[in-house]
Formats: C-alpha cells, sequence, structure tokens
C-alpha cells in the first residue's frame, strides 16, 4: 500500500471504532452503519485529498487478479 492508502484506511478504521462505542453500537446491522458512516468519512477525505493534489491517491501496484476456480471432481 502506499503512504496514502494506509492512512486513508486507518482513519477510516478509527472513525468506524470511535462512531462505534459512541452509538454503544450492538448487532450486525447498526455495527454496519457505523462502518458505512466511517468508511464514507474516509471517502470524503480521499476525494477532497485528490481533489487538492490533482491526482489519485490510489495505486494500481495493489491489483490482484482474479482467482481460478477451482475444479470440480467430477
Amino acid at each position: 500500500m502506499t503512504d496514502w492508502e494506509l492512512i486513508l484506511t486507518m482513519f477510516g478504521e478509527k472513525a468506524t471504532t470511535d462512531i462505534t462505542k459512541e452509538r454503544n453500537s450492538q448487532g450486525f446491522e447498526e455495527c454496519k452503519e457505523s462502518a458505512n458512516i466511517g468508511g464514507n468519512i474516509a471517502k470524503r477525505a480521499r476525494k477532497d485529498l485528490e481533489k487538492n493534489l490533482g491526482a489519485s491517491v490510489v495505486s494500481k501496484e495493489n491489483f490482484l487478479p482474479k482467482k481460478k476456480e477451482k475444479k470440480k471432481l467430477e
């Protein structure tokens, strides 16, 4: 990961953790909502950064090819 990818990932995770704790989210649906909010905070930060830099901070270095399907035994 690039430095910015790592920073923004950590930023989203920390935002999600703090929101989950503040709201005392319980169960899948409440935690999912907290995660969406935290992820959107990081997304807005990334978009704002990219707008000001004039370039993407997401690299293509991390691309993983799709896994080949395993052959089924007949």
